[in-house]
């Protein structure tokens, strides 16, 4: 008879590691991780990895604890019921509970052209491949960045730094996330970089064509490259097995991060949608959320009951090239204030949390357990009675 409690983790990033790595607490616990690549991959370095600045990638071996076993493959189902997992591969893998860690990637951008003419970044593999696409290009090509948040402006600063031609087509507001002190930083040194800024209401993008990008204003640009930046999705795993998702397709729990289908899987990073009131998208949360489900996993495998995730902010950094960048500061609940870090200091800063994110990854598997303190948002609970009268979240199911 085995006596270990088998816990599988359905992916590889942020939050999937730091849960796998805190399960190995018990001695009882096998944990298996499974993800479709053997590398780790540092999203927040992608676009240094466009720009040929850093490849991006980490040995699994130097974050992941040693009694964590990594199965290199795609789940492409869940069975609750069964407790089991369907990999691409063939295989199935059996459960105890189950941690859900998909992470996220490009949305379907529903915009004519862009899924044939534009360049996602979202993942490795798409970063890796706009890398030819870019040496290919001319020096002084047209490039045109699609989108206004972190990714797309660490994209355009970091292709501008490099000499490219850049253009930046927010769709709206640049770095809708940031006061207006942090904004005037940010439009100032993407100015000083020769980058081309495009924003308000007619900047929405209408079409994508090989050559051009068409603007709701009925601009038409040239663009050699374009660079798609805008929206996120997540992968429909969850919703093709048959479990309760939000409108995005998140996995939709409770703020123990436990299914509200099944108590024996959990969800962590960007893939959670906890009482339907997703925390941002991003390593931030992920690294908070994935300890604190796996915490739910081993409380209830120890006939305790879990306790409600917290999850607080401290702000939102963002490099401008090799040599700026800026933090900007926020509230626990998410919201920035008038204060940042600016230019070089940015720059520094942004660095320390790329590298203190691995650091913490490698914290988790040698000393798993010994955070035992998380940020808080006071606000949250407003936040849950606000939505609690809007419309439910919805099912999909598989036959």
């Amino acid at each position: 008879m085995n006596e270990n409690i088998e816990v599988v983790v359905v992916g590889g990033g942020y939050a999937g590691v730091m849960a796998a790595n805190r399960l190995t607490q018990r001695a009882d616990v096998h944990v298996t991780l499974v993800n479709p690549r053997p590398e780790f991959v540092e999203r927040i370095r992608l676009h240094q990895l466009v720009a040929g600045t850093h490849d991006a990638v980490v040995d699994y071996r130097k974050i992941l604890g040693e009694r964590v076993r990594l199965v290199v493959d795609t789940v492409t189902r869940i069975d609750a019921a069964g407790r089991t997992v369907l990999l691409a591969g063939g295989d199935t893998l059996g459960y105890d509970h189950l941690v859900y860690a998909v992470g996220s990637g490009s949305a379907d951008p529903r915009v004519p052209g862009a899924a044939e003419f534009a360049h996602p970044v979202t993942s490795l593999e798409e970063a890796r491949q706009l890398r030819p696409v870019l040496a290919a290009a001319p020096a002084g090509a047209p490039v045109t960045v699609v989108g206004a948040g972190p990714s797309g402006i660490e994209v355009a600063a970091e292709l501008a730094e490099q000499g490219r031609a850049v253009t930046m087509v927010c769709g709206g507001v640049l770095g809708p996330y940031l006061h207006p002190k942090g904004r005037r930083s940010v439009a100032g040194r993407l100015a000083a970089l020769g980058v081309t800024v495009l924003d308000g209401p007619g900047t929405k993008v209408a079409a994508v064509t090989e050559e051009t990008v068409r603007l709701a204003d009925d601009r038409t640009l040239p663009s050699e490259v374009t660079i798609w930046t805008a929206g996120f999705g997540v992968p429909d795993l969850a919703a093709r097995s048959g479990l309760t998702t939000d409108a995005l397709g998140r996995l939709l729990t409770d703020e123990t991060l436990t299914s509200v289908d099944d108590p024996r899987i959990v969800a962590a990073g960007d893939s959670a949608a906890p009482s339907g009131v997703p925390y941002r998208m991003g390593c931030q949360s992920a690294v908070q959320l994935g300890p604190q489900a796996a915490e739910t996993v081993l409380r209830r495998i120890a006939g305790e009951a879990p306790v409600p995730a917290t999850v607080g902010f401290a702000g939102q950094c963002i490099s401008l090239g090799r040599r700026h960048g800026i933090f900007q500061v926020s509230d626990k609940a998410d919201t920035a204030n008038k204060h940042y870090l600016g230019s070089r200091p940015g720059a520094w800063v942004k660095e320390l949390i790329c590298w203190s994110t691995v650091w913490q990854l490698g914290q988790e598997a040698r000393h798993p357990g010994k955070r035992t303190w998380w940020s808080k948002d006071a606000k949250r609970e407003q936040a849950l009675r606000a939505v609690a009268t809007e419309v439910p979240a919805t099912t999909e199911h598989v036959s």
